[in-house]
């Protein structure tokens, strides 16, 4: 399948790299707003086509999947061009800025029978099912919380200070967390306590949160531009407990007893580059003429993002263009 890329940043350089490395796919053709920039990127990145503006790119008929790597304040624009040339979609995580625009591209989409999907690589990853696996299994016994956190220092990264760019921590690193806790205690929350940080500009430096589900289970979220963190998701039951090293991509999983000994740990199989997984699952799904990824339904996808403008309407933190 060949495919084209929309933005040319550091995550757009390891899904060409994917690309070139895996047999199903080809990476195709590089867009940029600037056509020097979407030339360099090409010749560094092994890809065959530059276009100096998305539009170009999506005329171009031998473009059979899209991979949008633009910052979230302009996925939904992207999207909807891509609509406009009717072309399958992968688009990064977060989807949209928001859960309106989420809405009106699913929608979109669905009406008009072309594939999307969000590119939450952690929903496609094999450590997803090691950890299902492990708790269906009795392992840990009665899942009663889970935890998941993720920080880094990033304050000097411009993108994620600016709220015309939809930054902040949220969107960019805490999606991992709650998409952790998502997958484990399921969709069913009641009742949500949850604060921030600020930047000087307006968006959310760190943040935290606790989700308390219908049956009982809480996850605990939180996440951060200002500094490290263990980043581990971690699952607690009635026997023990689980913990799933590197939350946005694991790389080994440990399960303890009760009594804090550990039972086994095993490391998830070697990668790639880690993007694969979602890569295959769109290209299977748009052979299968499949408008969703089961990894990641529409559903859930939304759900995620009324989630996140839930967290931001209680911090207060609104995007200029909202």
């Amino acid at each position: 399948m060949r495919v084209g890329i929309m933005g040319a940043g550091i995550i757009a350089k390891k899904m060409a790299l994917t690309l070139n490395l895996m047999e199903e796919t080809t990476c195709y053709a590089i867009a940029s707003r600037s056509l020097e920039k979407a030339q360099d990127f090409a010749k560094e990145n092994k890809v065959e086509k530059a276009y100096g503006s998305y539009e170009e790119m999506l005329l171009d008929e031998e473009v059979e999947l899209v991979y949008i790597a633009t910052p979230h304040s302009h996925h939904y624009e992207c999207a909807m061009l891509c609509l406009k040339y009717k072309k399958p979609v992968l688009c990064e995580k977060a989807f949209m800025a928001n859960a309106a625009q989420t809405k009106e591209v699913l929608e979109a989409f669905e009406r008009e029978n072309i594939f999307i999907t969000e590119a939450i690589w952690t929903r496609y990853l094999p450590s997803r099912v090691m950890v299902e696996e492990a708790i269906t299994e009795g392992e840990i016994g009665q899942v009663t919380m889970a935890s998941g956190n993720l920080g880094y220092e990033l304050t000097k990264i411009e993108r994620l200070m600016k709220p015309e760019l939809a930054g902040g921590a949220l969107l960019d690193v805490g999606v991992y967390p709650l998409n952790f806790i998502s997958m484990v205690l399921g969709t069913e929350v009641e009742e949500i306590i949850t604060s921030c940080t600020k930047t000087e500009t307006g968006v959310d430096a760190q943040n935290a949160t606790i989700l308390k589900y219908k049956n009982g289970t809480m996850g605990i979220a939180h996440s951060s531009l200002l500094s490290g963190t263990e980043q581990m998701g971690v699952v607690y039951g009635t026997e023990g407990y689980l913990i799933a090293e590197e939350i946005n991509n694991i790389t080994k999983i440990k399960v303890y007893d009760s009594n804090r000994n550990l039972k086994w740990e095993r490391k998830v199989p070697e990668q790639l580059t880690g993007f694969e997984d979602e890569v295959r699952a769109c290209v299977l799904a748009v052979q299968e003429g499949r408008l969703e990824c089961p990894e990641m339904p529409h559903a859930e996808t939304l759900r995620m993002m009324e989630l996140m403008d839930e967290l931001r309407r209680r911090w207060g933190v609104k995007y200029p263009f909202e």
